[in-house]
């Protein structure tokens, strides 16, 4: 655990913090939350190696210090914005998740505040759902989908907006 509390705020993401999040490496089993290499990411314009995409739906995370400690997609869907989440790997594991949710939700909530919030995560990654429940997330369907390592179960999680209470 890190003692102090920690103070996320989300900016845009740029094509530094872009090449940065390409390098970190997570250890199994998280290590399917890996990118591919920025050299690659940019040649094939794909997820935030595309300009317009990065402007248009990603965020990075800075502490109080402006360092980047994570990253968000906020991808506009009809009636709702579904998150995508990113925390640097020496970040996770240490009581943070809530906090750094909490920043990006609040995000989500002030660029689209008529839509639903949700987010999908693997059936398996208990530390990202407890840290989604803490924030106001339930879990409101489980499904299949393909993954790079074949068909994954995944839940749904929706934000709860009477639980603003959460993000703090």
């Amino acid at each position: 655990m890190i003692s102090s509390p920690v103070i996320f705020h989300v900016v845009p993401m740029t094509s530094a913090h872009a090449k940065d999040i390409c390098g970190w490496q997570y250890k199994a089993p998280y290590n399917i939350y890996g990118w591919l290499a920025w050299d690659k990411m940019e040649a094939l314009g794909i997820e935030f190696g595309d300009p317009r995409i990065r402007r248009e739906q990603y965020v990075s995370v800075l502490d109080e210090k402006d360092n980047l400690c994570g990253f968000a997609q906020l991808f506009p869907m009809v009636g709702t914005v579904r998150l995508g989440i990113g925390m640097r790997p020496d970040l996770c594991g240490h009581g943070l998740g809530h906090l750094f949710v909490g920043a990006i939700v609040r995000e989500a909530l002030k660029r689209y505040p008529s839509r639903e919030v949700d987010l999908e995560v693997l059936t398996w990654n208990q530390r990202a759902i407890r840290a989604y429940r803490k924030c106001g997330f339930t879990i409101t369907d489980t499904y299949e989908r393909r993954t790079p390592n074949g068909e994954k179960p995944f839940y749904c999680m929706v934000y709860d907006k009477s639980s603003a209470k959460n993000l703090n």
